[in-house]
C-alpha cells in the first residue's frame, strides 16, 4: 500500500476514535508502546488508554492540517507527523497541536503505535 494513502487512513481512524471512543485506541497499542504526552512518559497500551481517557476533557474535536510520512528502517516501520487543531467542547479558540506517530507492521499484515509523541502548540 501506498505510504502516504496509509498513512492518511491511520490518521483518519485515530483521530476519529479518539473523538468518539477514546477507549477504541486501545487495539492500536502493544505493551511495548510509548506515548510521551506534553513531556510525560507512559507505556504500555492499557497505562496510554488510562491516560488518554482521564483527560480533563471528554468532547473534541480534531482537525488535521497536515500529515507527513516517510518510511522507517528495515521492518518496515512508518513514521508520521501530524499537525492540526484540538478543539474543546465549550471553549472558543481551537489549540494547535503536533504529534509524532511511529508505526510498526503485525505479522497479521496491519501497523500498531510503537512511539507517539504528543504536544500543544503555544503561540
Amino acid at each position: 500500500m501506498d505510504p502516504d494513502a496509509l498513512s492518511k487512513a491511520f490518521v483518519e481512524h485515530y483521530y476519529s476514535t479518539f473523538d468518539s471512543n477514546r477507549p477504541g485506541l486501545a487495539t492500536l497499542y502493544q505493551d511495548t508502546s510509548m506515548l510521551t504526552f506534553e513531556g510525560q512518559k507512559i507505556q504500555g497500551s492499557q497505562n496510554i488508554v488510562a491516560k488518554l481517557t482521564s483527560l480533563p476533557f471528554h468532547h473534541c474535536k480534531h482537525t488535521i492540517t497536515t500529515v507527513d510520512c516517510q518510511p522507517s528502517g528495515p521492518a518496515g516501520g512508518m513514521l508520521v507527523f501530524v499537525s492540526g487543531n484540538l478543539q474543546l467542547a465549550g471553549e472558543q479558540h481551537a489549540l494547535k497541536f503536533s504529534q509524532m506517530f511511529h508505526l510498526m507492521p503485525t505479522p497479521q499484515g496491519s501497523f500498531y503505535v510503537y512511539n507517539d509523541i504528543f504536544r500543544l502548540n503555544y503561540a
